[in-house]
């Protein structure tokens, strides 16, 4: 294996956190890594990794290493660019993860319209509800939500804020007094997203510009939107939901908007657009970067 792959191999093994899952991302078997890391620490007379049956970390000469290593593959991809001129010419497939209920509704039209400004770009697409790390877990990028972001190598740029909104059936607030008050929110019961995701409590902002911290009675959590939505329409509870999810219930009155009068302060979801920190991206990456940010701003 030459000295340049090698490098490539090495960049591959520190951004996947592992020897088998850089190996499935290089389309190679574990042996063949190996053997380039063994082959690369006999050139430089140093141990790249400390290893445990585990864990891989990196030795302070390979910390270094590591940062002059990809700015040297960012440089010799850019020039390759160039040369070739694909810049102009995105194709390729584009893996993607995204949020299953938060970002759906934007998604698909998304998708769509990157497919007919690009159609050399193949799109293979996850949705999740668990946090990814998306170099480890080979994704180009993610559309994420912040919980889901489980690794300092992704930088991320804000594509929407999704206003929560309080809402309860008519029928559940027959039986209830209707609360007026943020303060009465404390004696209902709330269908609520697990505390992992979203803590049990809302802090308004009050008329006198005090703020109110109530702390939630959750009966019954989930780790989905969707399925909050449903039990809230069967008057299980009060929920809190993102604004897009239950625009047509409001409308049709099968459910009522509740707080109208107060602000919920980190009352949104961050939806956001999230890729590798490196320097150079693929065209197929940046292509995808730049219509993501032209369709959010529509």
């Amino acid at each position: 294996m030459d000295y340049l792959t090698s490098l490539k191999v090495f960049r591959a093994v520190v951004e996947a956190k592992s020897f088998t899952r850089a190996a499935d991302l290089l389309g190679v078997s574990p042996p063949v890594v190996s053997r380039a890391i063994s082959t690369l620490e006999q050139r430089l007379g140093n141990r790249l990794f400390h290893r445990t049956t585990r864990h891989i970390s990196l030795t302070e000469t390979a910390e270094k290493f590591f940062q002059g290593c990809s700015r040297v593959l960012d440089e010799l991809d850019a020039l390759e660019t160039q040369a070739s001129n694909r810049a102009s010419d995105p194709s390729g497939n584009l893996r993607v993860v995204s949020h299953t209920t938060a970002t759906l509704s934007r998604l698909v039209p998304l998708l769509a319209t990157f497919r007919r400004r690009y159609p050399l770009v193949g799109v293979d697409v996850t949705l999740t509800e668990r946090p990814v790390d998306l170099v480890a877990d080979g994704y180009d990028l993610g559309i994420v939500l912040p919980f889901m972001l489980t690794s300092d190598t992704t930088v991320t740029r804000l594509l929407e804020r999704i206003p929560l909104v309080i809402v309860a059936t008519p029928e559940y607030l027959a039986d209830k007094p209707r609360p007026i008050h943020p303060a009465d929110l404390a004696e209902h019961e709330f269908v609520a997203m697990h505390p992992s995701i979203r803590k049990h409590m809302l802090t308004f902002r009050l008329g006198d510009g005090e703020e109110l911290t109530v702390q939630t009675k959750a009966d019954m959590t989930s780790n989905n939107a969707l399925l909050n939505r449903g039990l809230v329409l069967q008057g299980l509870g009060v929920g809190v939901l993102p604004s897009a999810l239950v625009r047509d219930e409001l409308a049709a009155g099968t459910l009522v908007s509740l707080m109208d009068d107060f602000e919920i302060i980190d009352g949104a979801i961050e939806i956001r657009l999230a890729y590798s920190s490196r320097t150079l991206l693929p065209a197929k990456v940046r292509a995808f970067i730049e219509h993501a940010s032209e369709f959010f701003e529509v």
